[in-house]
């Protein structure tokens, strides 16, 4: 009977190669199931053949301990993927931690951006310079697309289909999908490419890589937050937000002007309808808003 190291291992392979997972959910994982493995030999249990729903429902109790809500639901997501890929290589009968309840997370309405913050923002970076104008090209690209700051650092020359005026995007676990551009960004996006050559030249950098930083190499997620904290400060906005900000901004703008939430869902690449569902929050708010700001009865003492 392989022990539980073995199984880790031959788990994270599986992750990679079958469930083609990106590196930090595979890294995530691994570490959750060895969470799982130091319980494990804490109780005198060394297979997974040994565990059952008792044990998990008590390590999980023990999670409740020091992580949040969200962290839980993340491992217990995690175990039970573990747990399944076991049944499928007839290591266990079945999975223990299935019948094991996500804990029952609040929903947090996602902040966003007026229509003139938005446009501020946009417009701060100082478009004289290499830097400005790679800087006004990533917040044009973000607040028209509502890309991820990973798919953003990801895209490549060959990704952008100029006629179309589309982008291709590399998602999550490497799934792709089209999408449009309006014409500021691409604008933004013309009157940097050039200057993106100078740079690449002056270093030595032969690459496609879109979104580089003054020494020509590729820009990193964390490069990205510190470009948008700087013009965040720069533009007075009295606000915590982030990169991520600007992907609610987006999604908020189009449900506001009329768009369906299917579509939507498309454009953010969402796996689920239920994901995209966060932002009807935002809408009912607004009704409410505007309801009580407009009907007799509402306004009544």
């Amino acid at each position: 009977m392989e022990n539980f190291f073995f199984w880790k291992e031959r788990y994270r392979d599986y992750l990679v190669v079958e469930k083609n997972y990106s590196q930090l959910t595979v890294k995530a994982y691994t570490r959750d199931i060895e969470e799982l493995i130091n319980f494990a030999e804490n109780i005198g249990k060394n297979s997974p053949a040994q565990i059952d729903f008792r044990d998990v429902r008590i390590f999980v109790r023990e999670l409740f301990t020091k992580n949040g809500k969200r962290t839980i639901a993340r491992k217990l997501a995690a175990l039970r993927n573990f747990f399944d890929y076991l049944v499928r290589e007839e290591v266990v009968a079945n999975n223990p931690a299935k019948l094991i309840s996500n804990p029952k997370q609040e929903k947090k309405i996602p902040s966003f951006l007026g229509i003139e913050e938005v446009i501020s923002l946009v417009e701060s970076p100082d478009i004289t310079t290499f830097l400005g104008k790679r800087d006004r090209a990533i917040l044009e690209v973000l607040y028209a697309t509502g890309i991820r700051v990973s798919e953003l650092v990801g895209l490549n020359l060959d990704d952008i289909d100029w006629a179309s005026k589309m982008i291709l995007v590399r998602g999550k676990r490497r799934k792709e999908r089209i999408i449009p551009v309006g014409k500021p960004a691409i604008k933004a996006l013309k009157e940097y490419l050039p200057v993106r050559e100078e740079i690449l030249m002056e270093n030595g950098e032969k690459h496609s890589s879109v979104f580089v930083n003054n020494r020509g190499k590729r820009l990193t997620a964390r490069s990205v937050e510190r470009i948008v904290d700087k013009y965040i400060i720069q533009t007075s906005i009295m606000r915590k937000i982030s990169p991520h900000t600007l992907r609610h901004t987006f999604a908020t703008h189009l449900l506001n002007a009329g768009a369906d939430l299917r579509t939507i869902q498309e454009l953010l690449g969402h796996a689920s309808l239920s994901t995209t569902q966060i932002y009807t929050h935002l809408e009912v708010e607004k009704l409410i808003e505007v309801y009580r700001r407009a009907h007799p009865m509402a306004r009544r003492k």
